[in-house]
């Protein structure tokens, strides 16, 4: 059999071996990503459902910044919510930009806690795991940030964040999950597209919610 058949027979044998709960969280989390395209503030509450269950699995399965972050991943949920209905302006949050000096202040934030971090949580042990581990949440934390602010650009940062996450994951043997952030980077570039023309146009899937 070719690698990619082999490849492909993997997949199909960890999606027919996938727990009933690592379905229900994939299933939570394409919900989550697909609202947060059409800056439906629902999102959230799928945010919330997907990263409990995904705290146990995390847990269970020893990658203790994953499972760190979904904690973190509740709380900006619950923020989240709250920013996009309006908080208490009650004016729905449009989406913006950053300059070039902020996100670099924030990328470079998120490599300083990278290293940090990977080298605390890798001890003696060494390898690549922790450090990749440690990138994943911190730029997910970040990243997840400008998300709940509306940040245009938390799209180009979720490319990247989500496609070191697939080699993470598969290498850990959460295969049907790694399948699942490939599929999220499809959707982070429709997610960029859709809210650069929502801010082209000055704001009118915001406008739209606020008269819901």
């Amino acid at each position: 059999m070719s690698e990619s058949g082999d490849l492909v027979s993997t997949l199909l044998e960890s999606f027919a071996a996938m727990p009933a709960l690592e379905w229900v969280a994939v299933a939570m989390a394409l919900a989550y990503l697909l609202l947060a395209v059409r800056q439906n503030p629902w999102c959230w509450g799928f945010a919330i459902a997907s990263a409990a269950i995904y705290l146990v699995l995390f847990a269970r399965g020893g990658l203790v910044m994953q499972a760190a972050l979904q904690v973190f991943y509740i709380g900006m949920a619950v923020y989240g919510w709250r920013a996009w209905r309006g908080g208490a302006t009650g004016e729905p949050l449009p989406v913006s930009r950053w300059s070039a000096g902020r996100h670099l202040g924030g990328a470079g934030l998120v490599l300083v806690a990278t290293l940090v971090n990977g080298w605390i949580i890798g001890g003696s042990t060494g390898g690549w795991v922790p450090y990749v581990d440690a990138f994943v949440a911190w730029a997910s934390v970040f990243t997840t940030w400008l998300v709940a602010r509306k940040v245009l650009e938390n799209w180009l940062y979720w490319i990247v964040v989500d496609t070191v996450a697939v080699a993470l994951y598969w290498s850990q043997g959460f295969h049907p999950t790694a399948a699942l952030f490939v599929l999220y980077v499809a959707i982070a570039v429709r997610g960029f597209y859709a809210w650069r023309a929502d801010l082209a146009r000055g704001g009118a899937a915001a406008r739209g919610l606020a008269r819901a």
